[in-house]
Formats: C-alpha cells, structure tokens, sequence
C-alpha cells in the first residue's frame, strides 16, 4: 500500500479503536470465509467491531492513542476486536465464538494497559461483568440494613403473636 492509504488506515483505525481501551486480538487465518463472515455479522448485532489489519499499520495507530500493551500479541496473523458492553461482555461473546469456530485462536488482549494471554481473556470471560458486579455491590451494601430490620421486627412479632393468641383465648373464654 502507499504511505496516503497506509496514513488513512491509521487514522481510520486510530478514530475506531480511541473510544474503546479495551482491545482483543485473534487470528481468523484458519477460518473459512463464509464463516468468518457469518461471525462478524453476528458481533456487529452485539455492538463489537471486528477489523484485520497489517500488524505495523495496527501497532501505529494503537501506539498513538495510547495503547501499546498490545505490541507483543501482534504477531502473525491478527484481527481486532473491541466494542460491546464491557471488558467481560466481549471476552464472553469472543470465548464463546472461539469454542463454536473451528480455528478461531484467541491471541490476547489488552486493558487498562496490561497485556493479556489467550488464558487471560478465558478467565475474564469467566468473571461478574459490571452489571453483575454492581448488584453485588447495592446487596452487600443493603445487607446490615435488612439484618437490622429483621433483628428489630423479630422480637415484636413474637410479642405480637403471643398478645393475639392470648386475647383469642379471652374471647373464646
């Protein structure tokens, strides 16, 4: 390609790839086209962006928005993959495609800065995402609050059901 189109390729993908800082790489090399195809409809409903691109041209205009955590998974043949939700929302949906694909390699990732192994994006795939995580959170937090009230209520119940069972017995009397 010539320097103009290689510039535009950086740019394009520098504009692409600078609203998300979370970053996935797998290879797609041993994956038939039809299929290929297929996923990458498939991750464009799930709101996840796919894009193949020469390594040299991908570490450019990663290094340029501030992502060069990637630079040692970025060998070979390469695909990015960046979008959805959350970190563990895409590392779900990619593990997920990579155990339905046959040859679709999970190579890494990066986040955050820190760079991630094929085993590093399987274990993210594995955890709470952030909804998840949140919920957690709002129950821990509500949790003495609901065992305050209930240590409070319990002993006025049973005074309450003890004062009702003995004025059923008056009035049966």
């Amino acid at each position: 390609m010539s320097k103009d189109v290689n510039e535009m390729v950086i740019a394009q993908l520098r504009q692409r790839v600078a609203v998300s800082r979370v970053c996935l790489v797998v290879s797609v090399a041993r994956v038939y086209g039809v299929t290929a195809n297929r996923w990458r409809l498939s991750l464009r409903k799930s709101g996840v962006h796919v894009l193949t691109v020469k390594n040299n041209l991908a570490r450019q205009a990663l290094n340029s928005v501030g992502i060069s955590a990637l630079d040692p998974v970025l060998e070979g043949p390469s695909t990015l993959v960046w979008g959805g939700e959350d970190v563990v929302s895409l590392s779900r949906e990619i593990t997920k495609w990579a155990k339905e694909i046959e040859g679709l390699e999970i190579k890494g990732g990066a986040v955050e800065g820190q760079t991630l192994s094929s085993g590093d994006v399987d274990a993210l795939s594995k955890s709470p995402g952030r909804l998840e995580l949140i919920s957690q959170i709002v129950g821990l937090a509500l949790s003495p609050g609901r065992q305050l009230a209930a240590a409070l209520l319990g002993p006025g119940g049973k005074i309450a059901g003890q004062l009702k069972t003995i004025s059923e017995k008056e009035e049966s009397a």
